[in-house]
């Protein structure tokens, strides 16, 4: 955790540690599963491939990690802004920081009508903040800060190393299935008949189940990944709503977001989805219904869910 005036959430952190275990834990009973199913009942190299796969993996998520904000900026064609350009937005972020006792971040607008944010960086010394323009034509300078309060909380909680971390299971998950398949199926296995008897007559069937626990497993992953998303999305809010101390701007604002998504277009939302993980509200429309599988597997909670919490943070503080 940053040395930050952000506070923290204890409740939170805990349910966010939890899932960073089962997640862990998945992903050591899949290795342990794929080494038994691969080195006795094949001629596959379990630990060749185990080997592979986590370095593959590694380098995946070093590159994320470490390029995070300028993938995310070339994907969503930002420019960064002095604060000669941008001075009221600046001055905002100016604010902030005093407040939550950080270093700056960079400052970047995204052209667009979509209204939308995101931060994320590796440390707070290369983060950068980013704003379309359809956010700053939309939300008034409370609403505006209380976005980029939510935004400012994931760098200062170092969420970009945390989501990082918690991908790269899948990510070598996945890669383990990919090439076990592939090892076996271009004749990686170190030949038939060799050394394993009888054996090699069950690598077809062994693969295949190999694959069927990998899907299994991801999907499990996937599902426990979205869920830590969901828990780092309403620590963002908390953090957001404490440092402002106005929670119904971040509200206001959420309401007005999540409301002028259902008038942009279907195609722009689909474009903006490879950043929805990003974004400060995900680039869904709202007339999809809040039960539909894009929601279920959503990185965001519901909006809803969001608006409780900040009303809740608001009962707090007007009891203080």
């Amino acid at each position: 955790m940053a040395k930050t005036r952000y506070a923290t959430d204890k409740g939170l952190i805990a349910r966010m540690g939890v899932t960073m275990f089962l997640i862990g834990l998945v992903f050591t009973a899949f290795i342990l599963v794929i080494v038994l199913l691969l080195t006795k009942f094949t001629s596959v190299s379990g630990g060749g491939i185990i080997f592979i796969a986590v370095l593959a993996g590694v380098a995946v998520s070093f590159g994320s990690y470490y390029w995070s904000d300028k993938i995310a900026l070339a994907t969503a064609g930002a420019r960064l802004v002095t604060p000669q350009q941008a001075p009221e937005l600046h001055g905002v972020i100016d604010r902030l920081c005093a407040l939550a006792n950080m270093p700056k971040p960079r400052v970047a607008i995204a052209p667009g009508n979509m209204p939308n944010a995101f931060a994320t960086g590796r440390s707070t010394k290369v983060a950068v903040v980013c704003v379309t323009e359809g956010l700053l034509a939309r939300l008034d300078r409370n609403e505006l800060e209380g976005v980029l309060a939510h935004e400012m909380s994931h760098v200062a909680h170092k969420d970009v190393a945390v989501m990082t971390i918690a991908s790269f299971l899948g990510i070598v998950a996945g890669l383990l299935v990919r090439f076990a398949f592939y090892s076996e199926l271009f004749g990686g296995g170190g030949g038939r008949g060799r050394g394993r008897g009888g054996n090699d007559q069950n690598t077809i069937p062994v693969i295949f189940l190999v694959m069927l626990v990998g899907i299994v497993v991801y999907a499990i992953s996937f599902l426990l990944i979205r869920l830590l998303s969901r828990y780092r999305e309403l620590s963002a809010d908390r953090s957001g709503a404490l440092l402002t101390g106005q929670p119904s701007a971040l509200a206001s604002a959420l309401v007005k977001v999540s409301g002028d998504m259902a008038r942009i277009p279907t195609k722009d939302l689909r474009a903006a989805e490879p950043l929805n993980a990003f974004y400060f509200a995900p680039a869904l429309s709202a007339r999809r219904g809040e039960m539909s599988l894009s929601t279920l597997f959503s990185t965001h909670p519901s909006l809803e869910k969001r608006l409780k919490a900040l009303d809740e943070i608001s009962k707090q503080l007007s009891n203080r």
